[in-house]
């Protein structure tokens, strides 16, 4: 009988997420890395990138700089776990090649600089510079998802499209 009282019912929210870098899209299908290929860590898009400057994809805060700085994590204001992934196999690099304007906590917004990355130094050191931006809670977070009709993207323009499910109490 109580159950009822406090129900929740999902709010529709649409949360567009901005390209991160300027380069050329593509499917998280043909990324050549399996865990991104098919999609183990979540839903999204990458771009194999013509410039090394990465910026925030929304409002939100950086929950997770990997220690190599290769990757970020972000929760975004609407709830989307992002997280960046530069180039495949980075880690390897334990940070060398990589600048980070942000830290752990940090409340950021959409186009602000994260991290600047040497895309010549990772192709020297022959790692793939493929970068993919993935919606990892998108199971349980997102309805749905429109992908950018662009091949090639400029940081800042509309990357993806989220249908985003909030729930809100509803009362008596």
């Amino acid at each position: 009988m109580l159950k009822n009282v406090f129900r929740k019912r999902a709010k529709k929210v649409i949360e567009e997420l901005y390209s991160p870098l300027s380069g050329e899209v593509i499917p998280l299908e043909h990324v050549p890395d399996p865990v991104f290929a098919q999609k183990m860590m979540g839903d999204g898009l990458a771009i194999i990138p013509s410039s090394g400057k990465v910026v925030s994809p929304t409002n939100g805060k950086i929950v997770k700089i990997f220690p190599t700085k290769h990757a970020i994590g972000l929760l975004s204001d609407k709830g989307l776990e992002i997280l960046i992934h530069i180039g495949l196999d980075t880690v390897e690099l334990n940070g060398e090649g990589f600048e980070i304007f942000v830290q752990n906590g940090q409340i950021v917004k959409t186009g602000e600089p994260l991290l600047k990355v040497d895309l010549e130094y990772l192709e020297r050191k022959n790692k793939e510079i493929v970068t993919p931006v993935i919606i990892t809670n998108i199971l349980e977070k997102v309805e749905s998802l429109e992908y950018a009709a662009h091949h090639v993207v400029t940081k800042g323009e509309i990357l993806l499209t989220c249908h985003v499910k909030m729930w809100e109490k509803e009362s008596l």
